[in-house]
């Protein structure tokens, strides 16, 4: 005797008809499946996702500690669930209309791209992390990249829920979107375009993850700390955020400081005044003193020799002590460019200007390098009999 006989008995004895029992019956069936999924997906989730858990806890590497996650294995265990209520309810029905099972079937069809979309995007997100941590991913707009396969993946899954509900093909409601191109290129113009100037900053190599970019524009001075794929974030030196659109980086112009980190020198160029009427040639006596000073041992006898024809001064001296000081300095780059020049002579004096490139790129020790040295040649300047062009106080 039949689960649906007995039932149809204890309703008649109760004084109930046969339809009703036939609905209870329904009822109580379409409640022992989804039992039975719900067990199923517990079971599943218990043994599958512990299972792959201890495995991964075994193994040597680290990947699979990210990709075999529960946030990427337990949008997985649950399509069991919707897919055993998608095949059971053709073989527990066989009364019930078929516009019913089908309507049911969709909406568990439905539920199960969901959660397969789900497990999609929880799948790229953990190759994301995978990927971010190596060096050689390390500085690229990956973020960005992520952003866009997730929304590609979701509008996919979108068009297809859509003509599953409405029983239609996807082709034709890709056909009827054609017409609406333009609206949705208008709705979704920054992603378009944040998407496009992605691909070029990357490609090009125009900008990563912890570059120093300036961009005055727009407010930037900064470490770039993320790039997605409608903004890109800068955190300047005051530790403020500024939010960039990526398509006004290809678009516009900025300076990113990166070639002078990867160089090994950052650059000093800075000149001091000195007074015109302090220029003058050297005595005998200046001579002796500044014979004193063994970086100018080459220069003197250079100069004190018959054929070079020329009688030294102050400031010709001052530029080979400078070059001799700055080329035996420890933390000066002696591989890139270095002199002290003479420029143009202004109403304020002769600007003497020293050019070279510090070893260290750190900010701090740059700063610290070029004061130390320039407070040296303040220092040095009276030995030479030279002043610093100052416009008040008494010379």
């Amino acid at each position: 005797m039949s689960l649906v006989d007995i039932i149809n008995q204890l309703l008649q004895m109760a004084g109930l008809s046969a339809a009703v029992a036939a609905r209870i019956d329904h009822v109580t069936t379409f409640l022992v499946i989804l039992a039975v999924a719900y067990l199923a997906n517990y079971l599943c989730r218990t043994l599958v996702v512990r299972g792959v858990a201890r495995v991964v806890k075994k193994t040597r590497v680290t990947w699979d500690d990210i990709v075999f996650d529960n946030k990427v294995m337990v949008p997985l265990c649950r399509m069991v669930a919707p897919m055993l209520v998608y095949m059971a309810i053709p073989l527990a029905y066989n009364d019930v209309s078929a516009d019913t099972l089908v309507l049911i079937q969709r909406f568990c069809l439905v539920i199960f791209i969901m959660l397969f979309l789900r497990f999609l995007c929880m799948l790229l997100e953990a190759f994301y992390m995978v990927y971010s941590d190596k060096p050689q991913f390390r500085d690229r707009p990956l973020k960005g990249l992520l952003q866009t396969l997730q929304v590609g993946i979701c509008c996919v899954g979108a068009i297809i829920v859509v003509s599953i509900l409405i029983d239609r093909s996807p082709s034709v409601l890709l056909t009827g979107l054609g017409a609406s191109a333009a609206v949705l290129m208008l709705i979704f113009k920054d992603s378009i375009m944040g998407f496009v100037s992605g691909i070029q900053l990357s490609a090009n190599n125009m900008l990563r993850v912890g570059d120093w970019i300036q961009m005055p524009k727009y407010g930037a001075d900064g470490t770039v700390v993320e790039v997605t794929l409608n903004t890109v974030k800068v955190m300047n030196w005051d530790k403020t955020i500024t939010t960039i659109p990526p398509y006004l980086l290809v678009s516009d112009s900025f300076q990113n400081w990166r070639s002078m980190y990867e160089s090994g020198g950052r650059r000093v160029k800075r000149s001091v005044c000195i007074d015109m009427e302090s220029v003058a040639f050297c005595s005998s006596k200046q001579l002796k003193e500044l014979a004193q000073l063994p970086l100018l041992e080459g220069y003197l006898e250079a100069a004190a020799a018959p054929e070079a024809g020329l009688k030294p001064t102050n400031l010709g001296a001052l530029r080979a002590y400078l070059m001799a000081y700055l080329q035996n300095h420890q933390g000066v780059n002696r591989e890139m460019t270095l002199m002290v020049r003479q420029l143009q002579p202004t109403p304020c004096g002769i600007p003497l200007e020293l050019y070279f490139f510090s070893a260290s790129t750190d900010w701090v020790t740059y700063e610290n390098l070029q004061s130390d040295i320039f407070d040296h040649l303040l220092a040095i300047l009276p030995q030479f009999g030279l002043r610093v062009y100052q416009g008040w106080g008494p010379k």
